[in-house]
């Protein structure tokens, strides 16, 4: 594993939220650990072929914090809506399948108990319902994209 891959790993694993991860081959170990300030250790383990006399090294790596989602800021115009989060992480569809309609659209009215989309996760497709009733003003995310856990998906006005 080049130190490339190396970082990219460094990367994925901060932006993941996981507070620590073993990888192990027969020829390294790898453990990066995850923080509470959001810094990230990494220690690599390198071993060499048995005909060599074994060596170790340790490398500690810091890692700044990954940043936030790149969720649009919320303006003095969208301060009097309500945001209707992601309850999970997966894939983000706005029809219950490609030749259907969607499930709502900017302007429609909506309830308590209408289903707004529709999340995959590792092969689930999970009815996302409303809480609340209004009128959807923005949709803020694509279809057929990765949601993250509390990503807002709609807003929508209550009066």
């Amino acid at each position: 594993m080049d130190l490339k891959e190396i970082q990219n790993l460094i990367k994925f694993v901060a932006k993941s939220g996981t507070s620590e991860v073993k990888l192990e081959t027969d020829d390294f170990k790898i453990t990066i650990k995850t923080g509470p300030t959001g810094a990230t250790t990494v220690q690599q383990l390198v071993t060499a072929p048995a005909t060599q006399l074994p060596a170790a090294t340790v490398v500690p790596i810091e890692v700044p914090q990954a940043q936030e989602s790149k969720a649009p800021a919320p303006t003095a115009e969208d301060s009097k809506y309500i945001t209707i989060k992601s309850p999970i992480i997966g894939t983000f569809y706005r029809r219950p399948s490609p030749d259907k309609p969607l499930f709502v659209e900017v302007g429609q009215s909506i309830s308590d108990g209408d289903i707004l989309c529709v999340i995959e996760a590792m092969k689930l497709f999970n009815e996302i319902e409303s809480e609340i009733t209004g009128k959807i003003v923005k949709v803020l995310v694509d279809d057929s994209s990765p949601v993250e856990f509390d990503q807002p998906l709609f807003l929508v006005d209550p009066s």
